[in-house]
């Protein structure tokens, strides 16, 4: 492994733009490419590319495509997990989601970061900070979660919320940024947390 792509992994500043980095970009357009490609595809052929493209994936992960990730080897999905269209995950750090999540549409889970300064910046600066969905989340379309952020389990993220900072377990929040507006009861039927 390279100076940059260590860097990378370990949360520290690197510059995106170099070799490594650059053949684990194309591995990933490529599978990403299949998998949108052959979204009617076979069941099993939809799992053994996503087992191809991502770090790890539970049984009976569904992913509707198009999906889009860095680099995909950075993912890890639990089972039962469902991920409606148009997702958008950046793994230029670790993105772990639990098992029994729901994803909505054009939901994005955003490691990387850029340089304030605007030097840097422009240089290319960027950094990355894990991203981490616990068990049976609900992020509800168009949601944004922040590089760094932990969702506790059970928790729902209303649709178009933009999660900045730590949500724990088992509460609804909204807005932007997410913010809780109440604790959520757990067991029951239909609606219950």
């Amino acid at each position: 492994m390279g100076e940059n792509k260590r860097r990378m992994l370990a949360g520290e500043w690197y510059i995106p733009d170099d070799e490594e980095l650059g053949a684990d970009t194309e591995r990933r357009f490529a599978l990403c490419a299949a998998y949108n490609a052959n979204g009617g595809a076979a069941p099993d052929e939809r799992a053994r590319i996503l087992a191809e493209l991502l770090g790890s994936v539970g049984e009976d992960v569904r992913i509707r495509p198009p999906f889009h990730c860095d680099y995909g080897a950075y993912i890890s999905i639990g089972a039962r997990t469902f991920v409606n269209f148009n997702a958008v995950f950046l793994d230029a750090a670790p993105i772990t989601i639990g098992s029994d999540v729901q994803i909505g549409p054009n939901v994005q889970l955003l490691t990387p970061a850029h340089e304030l300064d605007a030097e840097r910046r422009r240089a290319g600066w960027e950094r990355a900070a894990p991203v981490t969905i616990g068990d049976n989340v609900w992020l509800g379309g168009g949601v944004i979660v922040c590089p760094g952020v932990t969702i506790g389990e059970n928790t729902v993220v209303g649709a178009g919320s933009v999660v900045t900072k730590d949500l724990p377990a088992g509460v609804l929040a909204v807005g932007g940024p997410a913010r809780v507006v109440r604790a959520l009861e757990t067991g029951g039927g239909p609606g219950a947390g």
